[in-house]
C-alpha cells in the first residue's frame, strides 16, 4: 500500500472541516445561553423553526449547487455562462418564495400554529432566502479553489450570529436593566429588555444578511448572457437530487416537526424542547462524521484506481468505527459532566443520547460504504435507500410518538439509519464487494455498548472512585483497539 493513506486522511479531515465543522461548533456553544435562558417549550420553538429552515434550504436550492459543480467542469469554456443561469435561477425561485410568503402569512402561520407570533414566519423566511442565494457564490469560490475568502465568509456568518444573540439575548437585557446612562434609554425603544425567542432568528437574520453582501463581488459576476437549454438540462439533472436532498433531509429532521403534531398540545412543545437539546450532545459525533465526509469523499476517488483500493476502504472503515465507537464510549462514561452542556431542566431527556449517538455512528458507517454506488455510478442507489430511511422515519415516529413521546423519535431515528446502514452493505455487496472487517467492527460496536452498560450498572456514590472507574474503562478500550490493530498500525507508519 503505496503512502501513508491513513495520515493523509486524517490531515484531509481536518483540513476540509476547519470552516464548516468549526463553525458549525461555534454556533453549539449557543446552545447553553439558549437552554439557559429559555424554558424547554420556548426552546422547542427553536429546534422547530430550525428544522423548517433545513426543509426550505434544500427545495430553494434544488440540487442546483451539486447541478453548478457538475456542469462547471463540464463546460470548461462557458463556466460564467454556468455560474449566470444559476444564479439568476435560484434568484428568481427565492423572490417567487418570498413574495407568496409574505402574500401568505396569515395562512402560513395558523398553518404552524403561530398566529400570535407571525414574526417568526417572517424570520424563517429571510434566513432560507438569503441563505440560498448564497449558495452558489459559496460553491463558486469552492470551485475556484478560494478556501481562505471561503472560510472568512463562513466564519464571519457564524461570528456575526453568536455576537447579536449575545447583545440582543445578554448584553442588552442587563443594560436596559442596569440603566445604563444613554445606551438604556435608546435600546429600550427597539427592545423589551426581555430575551425573546425572535432574538435567536433576528441574530440569524442578520448574520445572513452581512453573509449575502460580503458575497456582493460574486454578484456582479452576474451576466447577461443565459442558456435556456443549459438552464433545462441542469434542472433535470438536479431534480433527482433534490428527491434526495428532502429524503435525507427528512430522516434528519422531521422528528422535531412531528413531536409537535402527534403529542398533545400542552406538552407538545416542552418534549420538542427537551430532544432538541438533548440532540445537541451527539455534537462531537456529528462534528467528526462531518468532517470526515469532507475529506473521504475527494479522498475515496482519487484511490478509486489504486490496486489496493478496496483494502484501503476496508482499512479505513475499521478505523472510523473504532473512532466512532471511542467518542461514543467517552460521551456516555462522562455523561454526567458533558450534559452540563445543557441546562438541567432538560436533563429528563438524557435516555436519549445512547440511542442518537449510536444511530449517528451507523450513519457514519453508511457514508462510508455509500463508495460502491458512487464509485459504479449507480447513484440512484443512494436515492432508494434514503428513501426507504424516509419511509422508516414517518412510520416509525406516527407509531411511536403519540405511545412513548421523543423516545419515539429516537428509536426511529436509530432504526432508519441500521436500516440504511445494513441495506447499503449487503446490496454492496453484490456491485462493488470489499472485505470489511465485519466481525472486528461488530465487537468494537458490541464491546462499547458492553462497557457502557456495564458501567451504568455499577452504581458507584463516591466521585472520585466514579470517574477512576470510568477512565479506567474508556482507556482500556482504547488500549484493546490499539492491542488488537498493533501490528497494522506499525505497517501503517513505515508508509
Amino acid at each position: 500500500m503505496s503512502g501513508n493513506p491513513l495520515k493523509q486522511l486524517a490531515g484531509q479531515t481536518a483540513v476540509y472541516g476547519v470552516s464548516t465543522v468549526l463553525g458549525r461548533f461555534l454556533n453549539y456553544l449557543l446552545v447553553p445561553l439558549h437552554t439557559w435562558i429559555f424554558m424547554p417549550e420556548s426552546y422547542g420553538v427553536v429546534t422547530e423553526i430550525y428544522a423548517y429552515v433545513a426543509f426550505l434550504m434544500v427545495i430553494l436550492t434544488y440540487g442546483m449547487e451539486t447541478a453548478y459543480f457538475r456542469y462547471n467542469e463540464k463546460n470548461a469554456k462557458s463556466k460564467q455562462t454556468v455560474y449566470s443561469t444559476v444564479m439568476v435561477s435560484i434568484i428568481s425561485t427565492t423572490s417567487v418564495f418570498l413574495l407568496l410568503v409574505f402574500l401568505f402569512s396569515n395562512d402560513l402561520a395558523a398553518l404552524i400554529r403561530y398566529t400570535q407570533n407571525q414574526e417568526y414566519i417572517y424570520f424563517l423566511a429571510m434566513i432560507v432566502a438569503f441563505d440560498a442565494v448564497s449558495a452558489i457564490p459559496l460553491a463558486r469560490l469552492r470551485a475556484e479553489n478560494k478556501p481562505k475568502r471561503f472560510a472568512i465568509v463562513k466564519l464571519t456568518n457564524i461570528g456575526v450570529n453568536i455576537g447579536m444573540n449575545l447583545l440582543l439575548l445578554v448584553g442588552i437585557p442587563w443594560i436596559i436593566s442596569n440603566e445604563i446612562p444613554v445606551l438604556a434609554d435608546a435600546f429600550s425603544l427597539v427592545h423589551s429588555g426581555e430575551p425573546k425567542v425572535s432574538h435567536i432568528f433576528l441574530a440569524n437574520v442578520f448574520a445572513s444578511l452581512i453573509q449575502m453582501f460580503m458575497l456582493t463581488p460574486e454578484f456582479f459576476k452576474i451576466e447577461r448572457k443565459l442558456s435556456f437549454r443549459l438552464w433545462r438540462e441542469m434542472l433535470i439533472y438536479a431534480l433527482p437530487l433534490l428527491i434526495f436532498g428532502l429524503a435525507g433531509i427528512m430522516n434528519e429532521t422531521i422528528d422535531r416537526i412531528l413531536l409537535k403534531y402527534l403529542l398533545p398540545e400542552n406538552i407538545a412543545m416542552r418534549q420538542v424542547g427537551i430532544y432538541g437539546a438533548c440532540y445537541k450532545i451527539s455534537i462531537l459525533m456529528m462534528l467528526f462524521i462531518q468532517a470526515y465526509r469532507y475529506a473521504a469523499e475527494p479522498f475515496f476517488f482519487a484511490k478509486a484506481q489504486n490496486q489496493d483500493a478496496k483494502e484501503l476502504y476496508a482499512m479505513l472503515m475499521k478505523y472510523f468505527v473504532v473512532a466512532g465507537s471511542v467518542i461514543f464510549l467517552g460521551t456516555m462514561l462522562y455523561l454526567d459532566i458533558i450534559i452540563h452542556f445543557i441546562n438541567e431542566k432538560y436533563w429528563v431527556g438524557r435516555d436519549v443520547i445512547p440511542i442518537l449517538l449510536m444511530a449517528n455512528l451507523f450513519l457514519g458507517i453508511f457514508y462510508n460504504l455509500s463508495i460502491w454506488y458512487k464509485l459504479t455510478n449507480k447513484t440512484r442507489f443512494g436515492a432508494y435507500l434514503s428513501l426507504i430511511g424516509a419511509a422508516i422515519t414517518l412510520a416509525m415516529n406516527f407509531y411511536l410518538i403519540p405511545r412513548i413521546g421523543y423516545m419515539g423519535s429516537a428509536w426511529a431515528t436509530f432504526a432508519c439509519y441500521g436500516t440504511m446502514m445494513l441495506l447499503s452493505y449487503f446490496v454492496g455487496r453484490k456491485y462493488y464487494p470489499v472485505n470489511y472487517n465485519v466481525p472486528r467492527i461488530l465487537f468494537y460496536i458490541a464491546l462499547v455498548v458492553v462497557l457502557y452498560t456495564g458501567t451504568e450498572k455499577i452504581n458507584i456514590q463516591t466521585e472520585i472512585i466514579k470517574w477512576s472507574v470510568h477512565s479506567i474503562v474508556f482507556f482500556a478500550f482504547i488500549a484493546i483497539a490499539f492491542f488488537m490493530e498493533k501490528s497494522e498500525l506499525k505497517r501503517i507508519a513505515k508508509g
